[in-house]
């Protein structure tokens, strides 16, 4: 008679799956500190605009070159800060990604970061 293998087997026991979990879990915490420590800088108008954001979405600095500041034109100077902010925003996220993909093997984790 044949022995019966337990079911879910594999080789792999719960507690070494537990352990590499919080494993998983505390690389993960760490490097999303390093990540929300770590800084971006993005331009646009080709320098006219620079914004620098951290990888927490929280906008740093933004610098304006003065010639870029035109009072018929407020509307351009808008339009550059706002796709500066937007850069800055997506590098951060791709950062982020950038960082978690290495810890998680690829493995999508949705709401995790």
């Amino acid at each position: 008679m044949a022995k019966r293998k337990s079911p879910g087997g594999g080789g792999m026991n719960m507690g070494s799956m537990m352990a590499k979990a919080q494993k998983m879990q505390a690389d993960m915490q760490t490097a999303q500190a390093e990540v929300e420590a770590a800084e971006v800088e993005a331009t646009a108008g080709g320098g006219v605009v620079t914004v620098r954001a951290n990888g927490a979405k929280t906008i740093l600095s933004i610098k304006i070159d003065p010639e870029a500041v035109d009072p018929d034109d407020v509307e351009m100077l808008e339009d550059l800060v706002t796709a500066a902010v937007n850069e800055a925003m997506s590098k951060a996220d791709d950062m982020m990604q950038d960082k978690m993909g290495g810890i998680t093997g690829g493995m999508n984790l949705p709401g995790m970061f």
